[in-house]
């Protein structure tokens, strides 16, 4: 295997959203476990606490997925603390963000008809303003109110088909989606639905819940940490000898899971999507999770595997579910226009192709053989 840097340079770029710091706790993650999905997973490859007794560690559950902190106390601090302050942040962001509590700011939202109106939090508004970003730059193949085709290829909490679905189902889907009628007031806080639309921003919110709890344990004191939630890594620092905080980027099989290739990024965030894990078979024909929106249908390109770092790790994961949705060729367009920095793993026959953005070539630390 190979890691292929690709090189071709791109004009006109967009600006990206303004991502804002938090001046206190205001973030998390959401879901129910079945409702996940899970996108390729990052390999944490971090000291362990008998290897190194100064990282600390502590984890749990969240979204239905897990989470874990690893950090190193340069002065005294709870543990109990920051785990308290860690959890409070992802149950801030479920408690709005959710599309499986009934009760959640974005859920109340959804339920608005077309038309309606209402005042929302500002880091609600945040992820819209994100996705929106995302939309243009990808000529609306993300898309966060893409959900009623997501539940119509199966996806979704509604059943998986037996068949495919038929071209009206599609179009039927595909009149109550639609980026551009969801918008943003010029206040700030309020959100404005054009169409009955049912917005899921779960593509974002695992990153934006690392982001968090990275701010939370930040505002304690702690300045070298490694902050995971399903997946998805932000790492700031070093652990003790001055050495980088590392995680492997899974080698996109079925099979036992490992790490293809190690990575470092200080205080960035990072997010890994792929489709290879999640995908239903009806008469012999494989179906994607990842839907475009443009067309209706699952995608069917070559394209397993995306890893983007970036400054937020909420825009990372935003960014790698886009990838996965344009795929090789019109995604490595999109990332050496955006100027981002993305690994890119195709599939080639029996093997893997690696193909990264100059902007990424930094982080790696091994490389495929």
């Amino acid at each position: 295997m190979t890691l292929v840097a690709s090189s071709a340079q791109g004009n006109g770029s967009a600006a990206k959203p303004l991502i804002k710091a938090p001046r206190h706790l205001i973030g998390g993650l959401f879901r129910p476990a079945v409702a996940v999905v899970l996108f390729a997973q990052l390999a944490i490859a971090g000291c362990s606490f008998e290897e190194a007794p100064e990282v600390r560690a502590f984890d749990g559950h969240t979204m239905g997925t897990t989470y874990q902190v690893k950090y190193v106390a340069d002065q005294p601090v709870q543990a109990s603390e920051l785990q308290a302050a860690a959890e409070q942040a992802l149950d801030d962001v479920n408690r709005r963000m959710s599309t499986y509590r009934e009760d959640s700011d974005l859920m109340r939202f959804n339920r608005l008809p077309a038309g309606g109106q209402a005042v929302v939090s500002a880091d609600l508004v945040e992820l819209v303003q994100i996705s929106h970003y995302l939309s243009r730059i990808s000529s609306g193949a993300y898309d966060v109110t893409v959900g009623p085709l997501v539940n119509l290829w199966g996806f979704g909490p509604d059943k998986r088909p037996t068949k495919e679905p038929s071209e009206s189902e599609i179009e039927q889907a595909r009149a109550r989606i639609g980026y551009q009628y969801l918008e943003v007031g010029s206040d700030g806080v309020t959100l404005t639905k054009q169409r009955e639309l049912f917005v899921d921003l779960s593509s974002i919110a695992k990153g934006y819940g690392v982001d968090r709890v990275a701010a939370e344990i930040e505002a304690l004191g702690i300045q070298n940490y490694l902050v995971e939630v399903g997946g998805e890594v932000r790492m700031k620092g070093t652990k003790p000898g001055k050495v980088s905080w590392r995680i492997g980027v899974e080698k996109p099989s079925m099979g036992e899971r490992e790490a293809t290739l190690v990575i470092s990024a200080d205080n960035k965030g990072i997010a890994t999507s792929g489709d290879y894990r999640n995908y239903f078979e009806v008469d012999g024909k494989r179906y994607s999770h990842t839907i475009d929106p443009r067309s209706g249908y699952p995608i069917d390109h070559k394209l397993v595997s995306v890893t983007v770092v970036d400054d937020s790790t909420a825009l990372a994961d935003g960014l790698a579910t886009m990838f996965m949705a344009l795929g090789p060729i019109e995604g490595m367009e999109v990332a050496l226009r955006e100027k981002i920095s993305a690994l890119f793993i195709e599939k080639a026959g029996d093997e893997f192709r690696y193909t990264s953005t100059p902007g990424f070539q930094p982080y790696v630390l091994s490389k495929p053989e």
